[in-house]
C-alpha cells in the first residue's frame, strides 16, 4: 500500500483502491469530494453507505466560472465541527483539484500546529480520458468498480 505517514504540511497519494481500503479499517478516516454541485449530481458521487460512512461534499470551485471557493476552508471546518479526523481523503474528477484542496488543508492544520494526515485520491472519481476520450474507463472510482451512486 502507498500510504504512508508524512510530515504534516505534506500530502501523500493513494489510488482509489488504496484509499477504500483505508477508510474501511481506519474509523475515523474521511473522504471528502472537492468536486462541483453539478458534478455531484450529474456524474454520481462515491458510495461508502457499505462501510458506514458519508462522503463530505466541499466544493473546492464553484460552478458555472469554476471560481475558487473562499469559504473551502471554514466550509469544510464547520463540516469537522470539534472533532478533527486523524485522516482525510481529497477526491475530485481527476485528482487535481484534490491535491490542491489536500495541499490547503495541509498548510492550515501545519499553521495550527495539528497533526492530521492527508492523502489525495490520484484519478480521482472518473479518471484520465480512454482513447475515445470517454472517461471512468481507464482509471479512478469508477473504473476501479468502486461503490458509487447516481443522484
Amino acid at each position: 500500500m502507498m500510504i504512508q505517514q508524512v510530515s504534516v504540511a505534506q500530502v501523500d497519494e493513494a489510488t482509489p483502491l488504496e484509499a477504500w481500503k483505508a477508510l474501511s479499517e481506519i474509523e475515523d478516516a474521511v473522504l471528502v469530494d472537492v468536486r462541483s454541485r453539478p458534478e455531484w449530481s450529474f456524474a454520481g458521487m462515491p458510495d461508502l453507505s457499505t462501510i458506514g460512512r458519508d462522503v463530505w461534499t466541499v466544493e473546492w470551485q464553484t460552478w458555472p466560472d469554476m471560481a475558487p471557493n473562499l469559504g473551502f476552508l471554514s466550509d469544510l471546518a464547520e463540516r469537522m465541527g470539534d472533532t478533527l479526523p486523524s485522516h482525510m481523503f481529497f477526491m475530485c474528477r481527476m485528482g487535481s483539484r484534490a491535491a490542491s484542496a489536500a495541499r490547503a488543508v495541509a498548510k492550515q492544520m501545519h499553521d495550527r500546529g495539528k497533526n492530521l494526515h492527508i492523502t489525495n485520491v490520484m484519478h480521482g472519481f472518473e479518471g484520465d480520458q480512454d482513447k475515445n476520450g470517454q472517461r471512468s474507463k481507464t482509471n479512478g472510482w469508477k473504473a476501479d468498480g468502486l461503490p458509487w451512486r447516481q443522484n
